[in-house]
């Protein structure tokens, strides 16, 4: 990914830069999205139980679900990805986060719509980790 591909509504310059790329500095930009907060545009929402991890009695999962930023044009802005930032996992004693960036557009047959692919994994918390495969809603679901 590279700031070239990527045209910011407000062209703001932090979204091009390489930190925005990097999830370990996404604390950096505690609204990463911010290029888009007047107007969301193009966005999908997700909900999804990552995967089960630890074993015996700690054996368990947690539930995300959120908007991904804007979309972010790529190969010539014939396709798009979108970042996810998720804080909130859920669970008794500990959270997880969760900082990707969504494959590209997966055209739903016969519809002008279209899913995205998310996998990979959480942070690393209270010593595990978990990894997650799912794909995001479909954008304006209403239309």
């Amino acid at each position: 990914m590279s700031c070239q591909d990527y045209k910011c509504k407000k062209n703001c310059k932090h979204c091009c830069s390489d930190d925005y790329w990097d999830c370990n500095k996404w604390d950096k930009w505690d609204n990463w999205y911010n290029c888009y907060e007047d107007e969301m545009r193009h966005v999908h929402e997700y909900s999804e139980s990552v995967k089960l991890a630890e074993e015996g009695d700690d054996r368990h999962n947690h539930r995300a679900a959120g908007v991904t930023g804007e979309a972010i044009p790529i190969y010539g802005g014939t396709n798009h990805v979108h970042k996810i930032k998720n804080d909130n996992t859920d669970f008794l004693d500990h959270f997880h986060k969760i900082c990707t960036t969504t494959g590209p557009a997966i055209n739903i047959p016969g519809t002008n719509k279209h899913v995205h692919l998310v996998s990979g994994n959480t942070t690393i918390a209270d010593g595990h980790f978990h990894a997650f495969l799912f794909t995001t809603q479909i954008d304006a679901p209403l239309v």
